[in-house]
């Protein structure tokens, strides 16, 4: 059987938290040694400290993970300002899903792409309400396409 008053006080533990963890991702963002960083809190364009964790974790060089993923050769907050600038750039639908993509051209090799080809591309995706998801060297292959309609 349900105890509704322990229930509510885990329900209002667990708002109160994400309330704590949420400020303390944004002070983690204001920290950036970056112009326009509320860019990064927008409702229409977001970055959460979980899709940078992705981000850094799947797609640095550093971080010796995922080995056939695109990885950025250059510092980290040159991989946060060009996801930051990409915010200005019309987001395209991803085809047979409700997530959006941009691509940022970037003037400078910035690693490889999953297939070890140096690339000056990243690629951004969104969800509809433009949470970032995550970011990466290259353009997504027709197969990712595939792979994230499913």
């Amino acid at each position: 059987m349900l105890n509704e008053s322990e229930w509510l006080k885990l329900v209002f533990l667990l708002a109160d938290t994400q309330t704590w963890l949420d400020d303390l991702a944004k002070e983690a963002l204001y920290r950036l040694p970056l112009p326009g960083k509320k860019k990064f809190l927008s409702k229409t364009y977001y970055l959460g400290i979980n899709a940078i964790a992705h981000i850094f974790e799947r797609h640095y060089y550093k971080i010796n993970r995922y080995p056939h993923a695109g990885k950025f050769h250059i510092p980290a907050i040159e991989i946060i300002n060009y996801i930051r600038e990409a915010h200005i750039i019309q987001p395209l639908p991803l085809s047979g899903t409700l997530n959006y993509y941009r691509i940022k051209e970037t003037g400078q090799n910035i690693g490889f792409d999953k297939n070890g080809i140096s690339t000056n591309i990243i690629t951004i995706l969104t969800d509809a309400g433009g949470n970032i998801i995550t970011a990466f060297p290259g353009l997504l292959s027709p197969t990712e396409f595939q792979l994230l309609r499913q």
